[in-house]
């Protein structure tokens, strides 16, 4: 799919927290494609907005020639709302004839920026953020709404997993632009030092927000109960939920069990992943999930919470588990050397293959127009 003609003015990155990247997989998004952009000698056509409240103390103008903007608001949460809306209005008034929209939560002032300006709008849509049990029923509606109002507002809408692509299709009638996710970045700093946090060298690992649908006490539960032959490590942000200060509270103290805290810095991640021997993956919303993707480039053996996302992102080649038993019971095959290496070679392969940054940034430029 492709979007009408128009002349190559600046393009507006909006829906993160801004870059350099620090936060999640949105803002990894944005820094590829300004990297991409880089390479195309067009980056100062790139405008990122950014929230002031959760940049860093820098606050810097621009970012590898693409231009920063500040909002005094939050990029997500309640305020996630007129976050976007207010990047979609200063957007359009500044000028810019592209606008990629990342998440729905601003859709509503969709309608508007359509009446009132001739800027391009694309939107992806992550996840089906009405499916995450973290939301209640009211936010669920509005969330629900949010969706509806970007695939009918938008230009073009993409979705990121074949799940999401026939939920559009079937809910809505309309078919959507899929594009998935790049893995490299995971590893393209070299691991640092990480001999502050005293890791053993193999360890099951999981990396997660501390939200219910990611159903980190299935993972927790499950090395909890009884000795298993790895240690488990989980780096999440424990603090922010109160969901994450119950597990953290529950988990701490266990012998077997270590709880760090989310780690951005690229070098320490790196080196945490590249020490681990499994991956445990509890996401059950969302799409083609960022860490999944980083991980399956490292070559281990991946134990998937059991849905639809997380099989056709690692094409039926990982593990799956629906229970802390049911993933009990996985670990000593998946510590197996000679199936932990098939499985870890056979994903690697497919992540190489299906999630490259330069097919992913070169999909979203050929929609954009860049």
């Amino acid at each position: 799919m492709t979007l009408p003609p128009s002349d190559p003015g600046r393009m507006a990155l909006l829906g993160t927290v801004g870059l350099p990247a620090r936060y999640g997989g949105f803002e990894t998004l944005a820094e590829e494609l300004v990297k991409a952009a880089v390479a195309r000698g067009a980056a100062d056509r790139l405008t990122v907005w950014c929230s002031a409240k959760q940049a860093g103390p820098d606050r810097p103008e621009s970012f590898a020639g693409a231009t920063l903007r500040y909002l005094p608001l939050r990029a997500n949460g309640p305020q996630s709302v007129a976050y976007d809306a207010l990047s979609l209005w200063q957007a359009a008034r500044t000028g810019h004839r592209t606008a990629l929209l990342m998440g729905v939560s601003g859709a509503g002032a969709l309608p508007l920026i359509r009446a009132t300006s001739r800027m391009r709008i694309v939107t992806h849509l992550d996840g089906i953020e009405g499916q995450r049990s973290k939301w209640g029923p009211v936010a669920r509606a509005v969330l629900q709404r949010s969706e509806a109002m970007a695939v009918r507002w938008s230009h073009a809408v993409i979705a990121d997993n074949p799940e999401i692509v026939a939920y559009i299709r079937t809910r809505y009638g309309r078919e959507p632009v899929e594009i998935a996710y790049g893995h490299e970045h995971a590893q393209t700093v070299p691991p640092t030092d990480i001999a502050d946090l005293g890791l053993p060298q193999g360890y099951a690992l999981a990396v997660a927000r501390a939200e219910p649908e990611n159903n980190l006490v299935a993972l927790l539960d499950a090395f909890a109960r009884e000795r298993p032959r790895l240690p488990l490590v989980v780096l999440a942000n424990w603090q922010a939920t109160p969901h994450g200060r119950d597990l953290s509270a529950r988990y701490k103290d266990h012998a077997q069990i270590r709880l760090l805290d989310a780690e951005y810095d690229p070098g320490r991640l790196h080196a945490i992943r590249a020490r681990a021997r499994l991956y445990l993956h509890g996401h059950s919303a969302g799409g083609t999930n960022p860490s999944l993707v980083e991980m399956m480039g490292f070559g281990i053996p991946i134990a998937a919470w059991d849905c639809g996302f997380n099989r056709a992102t690692t094409g039926n080649a990982a593990a799956y588990f629906d229970s802390a038993e049911s993933l009990r019971a996985l670990i000593p095959v998946l510590t197996d050397p000679r199936l932990a290496h098939g499985m870890g070679a056979e994903l690697m392969a497919m992540a190489r293959r299906r999630y490259r940054w330069r097919d992913v940034t070169a999909a979203y430029f050929d929609l954009l127009g860049l």
